[in-house]
């Protein structure tokens, strides 16, 4: 079968509006890769990250992009069990061309089939940051009423782990945009204040009533992760979702706390066969409950193909919290 996918590339170190959209010929399938024809594409934040920073794998004419959903239309010599014409979402391998097109090659393994209830759309929203937030959830063991923290709750990441954590027993406060109070309180959450207050953090602590957190949730970077280490308990957990703490924050033999790092995108080359379909398999699980309405995806608009690096220049500009889904036609 020869295909020619149309594509945004990459060609170096830039703004998303420098993609070009170029035709490149779909290579022959390796034997455990499938040929997906994309419908839906989901952007990230991750996305517009590494056209401006670069990776160290990109060469020009590489295709940026973590997240889709489509459909199978071929399959590698020993995926033959993978149903042609089923309908999956996934999250691609950087080191390897990626959603940015109407066709994408991804490892069989890294697969997800999408129920009857979850549109493409949806379900190309999902991948990344629902993925990443179950990650983080996770790190922390038996979460059932402990105090917990999820610091800029307000994106796709925060959203969806918040839920996730509710529905887990624990005891949520959250550090968002005030606009989103009223939906967490709904949810919920204890306590939602907005971390731009001043004195936020005093405030949070203070209506623990004495305690402090069992496990914190970092969604925003480094230094704010290592900045929320005081608010921590005897033993509590650090869960740096948007970065890494290198730097222990507190002073050794302390409270004793666990730095934890989230990268969903390690999987592809680290993780074993066992993970990746433990990993699959949960994925499907909570497509199931969202398809069911159990759990929410952030809110999305539906953007055009042609017009996807100015979509993505506008969510780099704006840091939105709205997610941007593109039509694949």
């Amino acid at each position: 079968m020869e295909i020619t996918a149309k594509s945004w590339c990459w060609q170096q170190k830039g703004e998303p509006t420098d993609l070009i959209l170029k035709d490149k010929k779909i290579r022959n399938l390796g034997e455990n890769e499938v040929l997906i024809q994309n419908t839906a594409i989901g952007l990230n934040p991750v996305d517009w990250k590494l056209i401006e920073r670069g990776h160290p794998e990109w060469k020009p004419d590489t295709v940026p992009g973590v997240d889709a959903a489509g459909i199978i239309i071929a399959t590698g010599k020993n995926m033959g069990h993978l149903r042609t014409g089923s309908r999956v979402c996934y999250h691609t391998d950087l080191s390897r061309d990626g959603s940015f097109s109407t066709h994408t090659i991804v490892a069989g393994r890294a697969l997800m089939y999408i129920p009857d209830k979850v549109s493409d759309f949806a379900a190309a929203s999902f991948p990344c940051p629902s993925l990443t937030a179950w990650q983080a959830f996770c790190k922390v063991p038996a979460i059932s009423g402990r105090n917990v923290l999820v610091s800029g709750a307000g994106g796709s990441v925060g959203y969806f782990l918040t839920q996730l954590l509710i529905a887990a027993n624990a005891r949520v406060y959250v550090t968002a945009s005030t606009k989103h109070h009223t939906e967490f309180l709904r949810m919920g959450v204890i306590k939602a204040i907005d971390y731009k207050e001043t004195g936020w953090q005093s405030k949070m602590v203070e209506s623990l009533n004495g305690n402090l957190f069992d496990a914190a949730f970092d969604t925003v970077n480094r230094q704010h992760a290592a900045s929320l280490a005081p608010m921590l308990g005897y033993y509590g957990h650090m869960v740096a979702i948007q970065d890494r703490v290198e730097v222990a924050p507190l002073s050794a033999f302390s409270t004793c706390i666990s730095l934890h790092e989230i990268a969903l995108g390690a999987f592809h080359k680290y993780a074993t066969d066992k993970q990746v379909a433990a990993l699959m398999q949960d994925g499907e699980t909570l497509l199931g409950k969202i398809g069911n309405g159990t759990l929410r995806l952030r809110n999305y608009t539906v953007n055009s193909f042609d017009n996807l690096p100015q979509h993505l220049a506008e969510m780099k500009k704006n840091n939105t919290e709205t997610k941007y889904i593109i039509q694949v036609q």
